[in-house]
This record gives structure tokens, sequence and C-alpha cells, in this order.
């Protein structure tokens, strides 16, 4: 089976019909989809940020990441739940979406930047926490603001793309 075929099953499930042939309920999700990004970038940014010394500067960096975690968690669960149902109800229009396949590989590369960073220099935080952070610290920390930088782009970029004009 075709990621295409497939697609096209999931857009015409009983749930991704009924919610693209919602009045409201598409854009409920889909508001409920931003507060989820914005949870997530907003958290992760900080830590990002705390990591380059721009915020946050007197709070320890496993203070700031602790802190942050949870409601990054929460918030990724959210965005996740509320994205498949955006995707299901438009999965062949976005499946063209050369704006939604540049998200998906950002937000893989996030996932694994963070996958990266957490096991490997955040194991000897103990080590640097209150001192200079490392330069592979901080490198992460600047290719994670990048990546969701772009992710939140090309989440936007979406409904401008080809292939995605609303009748």
């Amino acid at each position: 089976m075709s990621l295409l075929v497939l697609c096209q099953w999931l857009e015409n499930t009983r749930p991704a019909v009924a919610l693209r042939d919602s009045v409201w309920m598409f854009n409920l999700i889909e508001t409920v989809h931003t507060l989820g990004i914005v949870l997530v970038a907003g958290t992760i940014m900080l830590v990002d940020l705390r990591l380059l010394g721009l915020a946050l500067k007197r709070s320890p960096v496993s203070d700031v990441v602790a802190r942050g975690v949870p409601r990054t968690l929460w918030g990724f669960g959210l965005m996740f739940i509320t994205g498949w149902s955006l995707f299901s109800a438009e999965a062949v229009r976005l499946y063209s979406s050369p704006a939604f396949r540049i998200k998906l590989v950002l937000l893989c590369l996030a996932g694994l930047n963070a996958l990266i960073f957490h096991v490997t220099v955040y194991r000897k935080v103990g080590d640097w926490n209150g001192e200079v952070i490392p330069a592979r610290a901080r490198m992460a920390g600047l290719l994670s603001l990048i990546l969701w930088i772009g992710i939140i782009a090309a989440g936007r970029a979406i409904a401008y793309g080809p292939g995605y004009d609303k009748t």
C-alpha cells in the first residue's frame, strides 16, 4: 500500500469527514493545535536561550529544564493529538505539500537534537550547571532554536503553499 493510498483512506474515515465538514470544529482544533505549539516552542526556547546565556542567567540549567520538560511534554501531546486530527481531515492535500514535508523533517531533526542533547552533554549538567555552558550544549540550543523557528514557519507556510488552495 502506498503512502498516498493510506492518506486517501485516512481522509475518508468517518472522524476525518466529520471534522472536515464541520462548520467550526476544524478551526477549534487548529486553535488548540496552535496553543500546543506555543507551549512546546515557548518552553523549549526558554531552555535554548538559557543554554545560550541569553535568558534566565541566574537559574541553573537543570532547574530550567526540570521546570520546562513537563510543560513541553504536555504541549507536545496536545500538539500531536490535534495535529493528527487536522492531518486526517486533509491528508491527501498535505501529502503533496512541500511545506508540510519540510515541517515533518524539521520536527524529526528537532526531536533527534533533543535526544542527542539529553543522552550526551546534559548527562553531565552537574559538572557545568553553575559554570560556563559547554560549547556542545550551546550548539544544541542554537540548533534547537533554528529548527523550531523553521517548524513554525513551515507550518504557517502550509496554507500558502502549492496545492493548498481551500475551496
